[in-house]
């Protein structure tokens, strides 16, 4: 009886992911609970923020300038804090990025003043689009990269992904009903409603702060063990001096100041050397990565949750509350289809997954301003919600498995930056166009630009080679076989590490792999590769059989 009822269950643990995140440790659920408390305060957001200016009385291209000089300090702060976090420490800068969003918080919270507000928001943390810009993501990515194994990495980041949007679904949700409570009342007005949730963002980066403090050291980079294994034993001696040579000349080069007294040229000059610190391959593949993501992130812009909910409160004019309830269910739908993400990603590989989900999400945008009646409207937003984030854990999973571990911080904060960049100029363009009644004409372009990125995407990355900076151990599958028995994971894994020169092939994002069916041999351990359809036992370190 209770076999019946543990067998599907387990089928969900391993299936699912969720095994995943316990081999990860503590740590994965600390970033995970932490994402989830600050989406659910970027979820009231979402919801409110281009409304409360239109409340305080702001112009259409006044906001749109909020949100484009909003995401240019995110840039500067976000760029600057994940490109130095290795070096002062990740723990540190999420613990200063918590500080920030408490006081953006606590400003929004009292002000009404647009200058200041505008101030807080470039200095501070305030999520304009509802999804997680600033410091925080790329940074947390690089941690969740370093803890997980490629075997483990997709479902992981899945569920950061996924959580995150159950945050902001409840964010939206309890938002609206709390507008529409306080609003009901005679001694509060719509403005004071709206400072309300602001104090509830305040303590939302409270909590975030708190579970920064609980993380390990785990968290931080470790350079050490990455620099010996590569390292041929014939040759170790002369490539370690080279390699210390190397670090000393790039250690002596990062730290010696810039003489132009020009801060724009040294901020330039700091950010070139940064960026010349990334291998020349990765470059290559980043930097059509990065064109790409500018287009979609442009489109984004465009159309973020928060003007959309201002399209659709100035197009139909529904209660708060029934706002929120449209954007909590189509932040619960993104959720849902989230968790989906890693077990598609395995079975069809990570490209894709991220086309053949973002492809009907952009469609959606492009046809959201024709219906003419609010629930048609809805069931686009929904579309659009509930498969637009499927493609966010399997591209960090592909940034990971094709960047070298000890660059991963820095090019997802490139990454980010890149992305922040592409998208300021959206709000401008939308409020210029919403001034003039041409509002629709945002979504239409928005649509457009992110059916580009999807076809682009395919195009150029589908058979990318993967894990090559990776020591994939032998018989692991590709991006979609059969998961093992953990306890005969891990012994093959032991093994692997034991008896380094085996060879294998890369795996290609499509999820195939060819492995050679020879094996090296050493006195200790002998380890072959099972051919298809063959299954392993492994129980000891010096003793392994493979059976048909």
């Amino acid at each position: 009886m209770f076999e019946r009822i543990l067998r599907p269950l387990r089928w969900f643990y391993h299936e699912f992911g969720i095994a995943a995140i316990h081999e990860t440790g503590r740590n994965a659920y600390l970033i995970i609970l932490a994402r989830t408390c600050r989406m659910f305060a970027y979820g009231t957001n979402a919801l409110i923020l281009a409304i409360f200016f239109s409340a305080l009385g702001v112009s259409d291209h006044q906001i749109g300038l909020f949100m484009t000089l909003t995401l240019l300090g995110d840039v500067i702060l976000g760029t600057f804090l994940t490109l130095v976090a290795d070096r002062i420490g990740r723990r540190k800068v999420l613990f200063g990025g918590s500080l920030l969003m408490i006081l953006s918080g606590i400003v929004f919270a009292v002000f009404e003043n647009f200058w200041i507000l505008l101030l807080a928001a470039i200095v501070g943390v305030i999520s304009i689009t509802g999804g997680d810009f600033g410091p925080f993501r790329s940074i947390e990515e690089s941690m969740l990269s370093q803890l997980t194994t490629h075997s483990t990495r997709a479902d992981v980041l899945a569920w950061y992904v996924s959580t995150a949007l159950l945050g902001s679904s409840l964010g939206s949700e309890l938002s609206g009903r709390f507008l529409h409570f306080l609003q009901s009342k005679d001694d509060w007005s719509e403005i004071d409603s709206y400072h309300a949730l602001f104090w509830i963002y305040a303590v939302m980066g409270a909590v975030n702060l708190g579970l920064v403090l609980l993380l390990t050291d785990a968290c931080e980079l470790q350079p050490a063990k990455e620099a010996y294994t590569q390292l041929p034993q014939d040759e170790g001696a002369n490539n370690i001096n080279a390699s210390t040579e190397n670090t000393t000349q790039l250690s002596e080069a990062a730290l010696t100041p810039q003489k132009s007294r020009n801060w724009i040229v040294r901020a330039f000059g700091w950010l070139t050397d940064r960026l010349a610190q990334i291998s020349a391959p990765t470059r290559s593949i980043m930097y059509k990565l990065w064109f790409l993501l500018a287009v979609d992130s442009l489109a984004d812009g465009m159309v973020p949750y928060s003007l959309t909910n201002y399209y659709m409160d100035k197009k139909f004019h529904p209660s708060k509350s029934t706002l929120g309830d449209i954007t909590s269910f189509s932040y619960f739908l993104g959720a849902v289809s989230a968790t989906f993400a890693g077990p598609l990603a395995r079975k069809i590989g990570l490209i894709n997954t991220m086309v053949f989900t973002h492809t009907p999400s952009s469609a959606a945008v492009l046809f959201f301003p024709f219906p003419p009646y609010l629930w048609m409207t809805a069931i686009l937003l929904l579309i659009r919600a509930g498969l637009n984030n499927m493609d966010q854990a399997p591209r960090s999973a592909f940034i990971a498995a094709v960047v070298k571990p000890e660059e991963r911080t820095a090019v997802m904060g490139i990454t980010a930056t890149v992305r922040t960049l592409a998208a300021m100029a959206g709000p401008s363009v939308t409020g210029i166009l919403a001034a003039s009644e041409r509002f629709w004409i945002a979504f239409v372009a928005a649509g457009s630009c992110r059916l580009a990125y999807d076809f682009g995407l395919y195009a150029m990355f589908v058979n990318m080679k993967l894990y090559e900076h990776e020591g994939r151990p032998a018989g692991l599958a590709g991006g979609h076989g059969a998961r093992r028995v953990p306890d005969e994971e891990m012994e093959l894994q032991s093994l692997a590490d034991a008896d380094t020169d085996h060879d294998i092939d890369i795996d290609t994002d499509s999820g195939s792999e060819e492995i050679s069916p020879e094996a090296s041999r050493s006195k200790f351990v002998s380890l072959r590769v099972p051919e298809d359809g063959q299954r392993i036992r492994s129980r000891s370190p010096r003793r392994s059989s493979i059976e048909s």
